[in-house]
């Protein structure tokens, strides 16, 4: 008689009290933000982190570095709406599966054009995804009759009879309808990362020599992930066509591209979690430090590069540095650090960014005058006082900068070294 033996395999409580706050938050977010641009802004940010995270099983997990993943997003988007004006003239489908079409297209063309970039990896498959990038855009101002020229394709997403009362007329049923898709495509998506094919990819990332070796093909590897994430991509695409009601040729542009590398980075392409710090950063930036100051794609060049220099982990890998210094009870030691970087930071910034809205002043306006407002304050774009306070003002955060910045590399290296003694005593132990 064979014998049984039971395992007990205990729940990862950890995961499901973040899965649970991850589902709490998106349900009670239109709570707290009720207006109707929070609320719009709300299902752009979870469309932008549909599009980061599917970006990043490229980037992060697989090591591709695109240069053309809103074809697929884009191409998902043109492909719902002309399926939304198909259900206005008839066609029995539910609004709310819109999406999963979008979805279809993106994995479809990932098909299609995978096959051709997948099988260069590194550079070569960077301006590969590029050149694709650009043949799309170019195709879509060509062909009218598809992709609606330069005034783009429109559709109404208020069609067919109400289910429940749910319309999808306003902007709350809109927002449910894109957080439930984000809940689910987060959820798929981490999955993948825990699946056979997305361990190996990881292994292609690090060592596609090794992974040759063993007997996979590298470039299927490649390819199957370049599917996956274009359906994703589609999604996202799908939903931003749903949520805008119209799709225009900057979905397919460069611009859009180059959006999910950045923000991708800027979250933490290392990390699971970190293209969705970089998907809600994303429309931050896009709506509302847009609405602030005309110089804002400025500002955001010099984060990224700044984030680059001192941070390319990005702020997941910040955060997660951090958590490990705390979990050691070392975060005390050294927050005072993290008080003078943050005020020497900002004096940094208030005296550069004077100066940068000073020169877009008299650039753009000058022939409105020389005064202008900035951050509750009246500033005269030609006072050399005014300009030298400017300078003086950056020169001395820039030089408080660099002492607490190195008070703050000696305690880290400190701390650094009490966490690898205490590991070695509890191992001892």
């Amino acid at each position: 008689m064979t014998a049984r033996y039971y395992e007990f395999k205990p729940y990862n409580v950890g995961r499901w009290i973040i899965w649970s706050l991850f589902a709490l938050v998106l349900i009670a977010a239109p709570k707290f933000f009720t207006s109707s641009l929070s609320v719009t802004m709300l299902s752009q940010m979870g469309i932008a982190i549909i599009a980061c995270l599917s970006f990043n099983i490229l980037l992060g997990q697989g090591g591709m570095l695109s240069f053309g993943h809103a074809v697929y997003s884009g191409l998902g988007s043109y492909m719902t709406i002309h399926a939304l004006n198909m259900v206005s003239d008839g066609l029995p489908l539910p609004v709310s599966l819109l999406p999963i079409i979008g979805g279809v297209a993106g994995m479809a063309f990932a098909v299609i054009f995978g096959y051709v970039t997948t099988r260069k990896s590194g550079t070569p498959f960077a301006m590969i995804t590029l050149g694709m990038a650009e043949l799309v855009f170019a195709m879509s101002l060509m062909f009218s009759e598809f992709f609606g020229g330069e005034a783009g394709v429109s559709g109404n997403r208020v069609v067919g009879g109400s289910v429940f009362g749910i319309t999808y007329g306003p902007p709350a049923q809109m927002y449910y309808l894109v957080a439930v898709y984000t809940f689910v495509s987060v959820g798929l998506m981490f999955a993948f990362t825990r699946t056979p094919l997305g361990r190996i990819l990881n292994a292609v990332r690090d060592n596609p020599e090794r992974v040759e070796f063993i007997g996979y093909s590298t470039q299927r590897v490649r390819y199957l992930a370049f599917i996956i994430s274009g359906f994703f991509a589609g999604i996202a695409g799908g939903l931003g066509s749903l949520l805008f009601e119209i799709v225009t040729a900057e979905v397919v542009g460069a611009a859009r591209s180059g959006a999910y590398l950045l923000f991708t980075f800027l979250g933490g392409a290392t990390f699971f979690f970190g293209p969705i710090i970089g998907g809600v950063l994303m429309i931050l930036a896009f709506v509302l430090l847009s609405e602030i100051t005309k110089a804002w794609l400025l500002y955001l060049g010099l984060i990224f590069l700044f984030m680059v220099m001192y941070a390319p982990g990005g702020i997941a890998s910040l955060i997660m540095m951090n958590l490990r210094v705390a979990a050691f009870g070392f975060l005390r030691k050294i927050w005072v650090s993290y008080l003078g970087l943050a005020v020497c930071g900002l004096v940094v910034l208030l005296g550069a960014a004077v100066m940068i809205e000073m020169v877009y002043h008299l650039q753009l306006n000058g022939a409105m005058g020389s005064t202008l407002k900035f951050i509750g304050l009246t500033f005269d774009a030609k006072s050399t006082d005014q300009w030298f306070g400017a300078v003086f003002v950056l020169l001395t955060g820039l030089g408080l900068f660099e002492v607490c910045r190195r008070q703050y590399l000696h305690e880290w290296g400190e701390i650094q070294e009490d966490i690898e003694k205490e590991i070695k005593r509890r191992e001892a132990l």
